[in-house]
């Protein structure tokens, strides 16, 4: 009896060392969210979503067309033509999406905003309609914009950029704000003349030739956040 006891104990001692390993899956799930999460915040980031809380991102137009390149870019094999051309388009999408902001960041930055115009501007899925004071004025203030300047270049505003007006509101600096706009980016006529067509339209071929050999490799490769992560939550 005396030796079985021993053996008893030996072997409880044995397996009380193990229980550390029934831990780890608990710290491999939290290392997961954590991953998950700045996938999420880099995609945010990297593709600016016109509506950042539709995380489907196929109810609006063009945040549809980005959604739908990158889904196709992911099937498609890495280095072949296909794959850089939809890689292309893109960059052209994110890169027109980077220009509106960087519009409404330096006016911000000359109503003397300098520090806290990153913060301004950063709107990600978990900003909440529901938390803002002044949903309605500044609907009616992105409306204004739209119509009066070209700081969207006469395209469809992006629902993001309520959010900022709504936190201009706020500090009382919004109409500012639309007055700096009107003078930077007034609005375009129109109704050009057909001369004034054709010099836009070589404008922009020029542009986008410029776009293209300025691609470098790298941006060309750039990872797709959206379809790692969607991945990773079927894991």
């Amino acid at each position: 009896m005396g030796n079985r006891s021993i053996f008893y104990r030996i072997c409880c001692s044995c397996c009380g060392e193990d229980e550390p390993e029934e831990k780890m899956p608990i710290i491999s799930d939290t290392l997961l969210y954590f991953a998950q999460e700045a996938q999420r915040r880099r995609s945010e980031q990297t593709n600016l979503w016109s509506e950042p809380q539709d995380t489907s991102h196929t109810e609006r137009d063009d945040d549809r067309e980005l959604y739908n390149m990158l889904q196709k870019r992911a099937k498609t094999r890495r280095g072949s033509q296909g794959y850089r051309r939809l890689s292309i388009d893109i960059h052209a999408a994110r890169q027109e999406r980077r220009d509106v902001l960087e519009k409404w960041k330096m006016i911000l930055e000359n109503l003397g905003f300098y520090a806290e115009s990153e913060m301004l501007l950063n709107v990600t899925s978990v900003s909440s309609y529901s938390s803002m004071r002044n949903a309605p004025q500044a609907k009616k203030l992105l409306d204004i914009l739209a119509e009066e300047t070209s700081i969207f270049e006469n395209k469809m505003p992006a629902e993001r950029y309520i959010f900022v007006l709504d936190r201009l509101i706020t500090l009382d600096a919004a109409e500012d704000f639309l007055s700096k706009a009107r003078i930077y980016y007034p609005q375009i006529d129109q109704s050009p003349k057909m001369e004034q067509q054709e010099e836009e339209s070589v404008a922009v071929l020029i542009k986008r030739t410029n776009e293209i050999k300025s691609v470098t490799d790298e941006e060309l490769e750039e990872v797709d956040e959206d379809i790692l992560l969607s991945r990773s939550l079927e894991l």
